[in-house]
């Protein structure tokens, strides 16, 4: 079961937040927070496998709690939901230690499978979002890999799953798994958010 605590400073999107999880049997809201120095607490106490972090809180930031949260809770993975789509915005965020970036303006059905693929372990930034986020590379810590996997490594850090990345490009499953694994040894990652944050930090995606 994924427990997750939801941190936004307004009351009815907290209550709709809360609504909406309840129908997933795999979701369970734990608790509610409308301020970092809130989430912190009950983070604290409530241990939850995700926090979902509203990033324009009252006082200090969700990007300055993002740390406190890590720290006080490290089985949590944080899941920023925001109304800003700057690529700034999402390069802060995952920076500080988020897992995962998801506009307010998603669909509910986009933001549940962005909380169980974070919550898996995985990174993830909204598609369309990260699709503004593209540059051309040039970075020599990408030398390692090929140039099939190099655009394997960008669709990963863009949010695209294994299959939809398949049939992108006209391969089987098994054969991105493949590239995916050759990636991560290449590079030393071990984990999706991991390869988000390479990604970022080496020029792959980024303010376009």
């Amino acid at each position: 079961m994924i427990s997750v605590l939801i941190v936004d400073d307004h009351a009815l999107f907290r209550t709709g937040l809360r609504c909406r999880l309840e129908l997933e049997h795999d979701i369970t809201p734990v608790g509610e927070a409308a301020t970092a120095e809130q989430a912190v607490v009950k983070a604290r106490a409530l241990q939850p496998r995700l926090v979902l972090l509203d990033l324009l809180l009252p006082g200090k930031s969700g990007y300055e709690a993002i740390p406190e949260l890590v720290k006080v809770s490290p089985r949590s993975k944080v899941l920023a939901v925001s109304s800003q789509a700057a690529p700034s915005s999402v390069r802060q965020a995952l920076s500080a230690g988020a897992a995962g970036y998801v506009p307010k303006r998603a669909s509910d059905q986009e933001l549940v499978a962005a909380i169980r693929r974070v919550a898996a372990g995985e990174g993830y930034v909204d598609p369309d979002l990260g699709a503004k986020l593209v540059v051309a590379d040039g970075s020599p810590a990408l030398e390692p890999l090929s140039e099939r996997e190099r655009d394997i490594l960008q669709l990963l850090a863009l949010g695209y799953t294994n299959q939809e990345i398949g049939r992108r490009r006209f391969i089987s499953v098994r054969t991105v798994d493949t590239h995916r694994a050759h990636i991560m040894r290449k590079l030393g990652l071990e984990t999706r958010a991991e390869l988000v944050l390479f990604a970022l930090a080496n020029g792959l995606i980024g303010p376009s």
